[in-house]
């Protein structure tokens, strides 16, 4: 793969955008409006950036918002690639590995993702305390170094967990923690797989984020997940899920993550 990181970090400097930043934030499926938290953003959209993805899914804003929240300098991504528009688990290797190289340390990734459980209805939000990767494939293969080789221990970071679940009961919103199963997509899941993820314990599944957790992990940046659940899995208590609801339901209790976020940052 090209490193394109010292071309994306130049095309940065010239939009006024320069490290360091204390954390990243990737914001899912009709998240972008939680961007609207940082202050003096300075807005870049991701065709100027080398290596970042142009945008393929509706909901996805697809530009860098870069500024402050708080007494935090956040470096925010509306929109990310997935491994289903590309056949690639590494297609968001390029701004996992910017946002090292600006200094960021801490990652905060959101998505938009189905519940297995009847009492985490849509609407709510749930954090990610570990996940399961059966898709067999991976953002690391053919890496050639020791450094492929990534501990997932605590993946997770139990410290940001622990300051999340602080900002949502300070903040009146309920935060159970779950497990995330990752499928590749884009179709959704059956309702047999649906069953299947129920046996190994997952309590969440999506599309997203888990690549984009062992690439961090594998820069040594701590990572952070929550999920916005959009609906209920394929044939569990109604689920029958569409993109169209995705978006829906993600837009509608947005608030609720960027009330969350909000505090956490403050």
């Amino acid at each position: 793969m090209i490193n394109l990181v010292p071309d994306a970090i130049a095309s940065l400097k010239e939009w006024g955008i320069e490290g360091p930043f204390e954390y990243g934030l990737v914001l899912g499926t009709g998240l972008g409006p939680v961007a609207e938290l940082i202050e003096n953003p300075v807005i870049v959209p991701y065709a100027q950036l080398p290596g970042f993805p142009k945008g393929q899914v509706s909901g996805h804003s697809a530009r860098v918002v870069a500024g402050s929240i708080g007494k935090s300098r956040v470096f925010a991504m509306q929109g990310r690639a997935h491994y289903y528009e590309h056949g690639d688990a590494a297609i968001m290797r390029t701004p996992v590995e910017t946002m090292a190289a600006l200094g960021i340390k801490n990652l905060i990734l959101t998505n938009a993702a189905g519940s297995l459980l009847e009492d985490v209805p849509p609407g709510a939000l749930a954090l990610i305390g570990d996940h399961i990767n059966l898709s067999g494939v991976n953002p690391l293969i053919g890496l050639t170094d020791d450094s492929r080789f990534v501990p997932m221990v605590d993946a997770y970071d139990p410290d940001m967990r622990q300051a999340l679940r602080a900002a949502a009961a300070k903040a009146g919103i309920p935060l159970p923690e779950g497990i995330y199963h990752w499928f590749p997509g884009p179709s959704f899941e059956t309702p047999a797989e649906i069953r299947a993820s129920k046996l190994l314990g997952a309590t969440l599944v999506g599309m997203s984020t888990v690549p984009e957790v062992i690439l961090a992990r594998r820069l040594g940046l701590r990572v952070a997940g929550i999920s916005m659940v959009t609906n209920y899995g394929a044939g569990l208590f109604g689920g029958a899920p569409s993109h169209a609801e995705t978006k829906s339901v993600a837009a509608e209790a947005g608030e609720k993550m960027k009330a969350l976020l909000g505090g956490f940052f403050r």
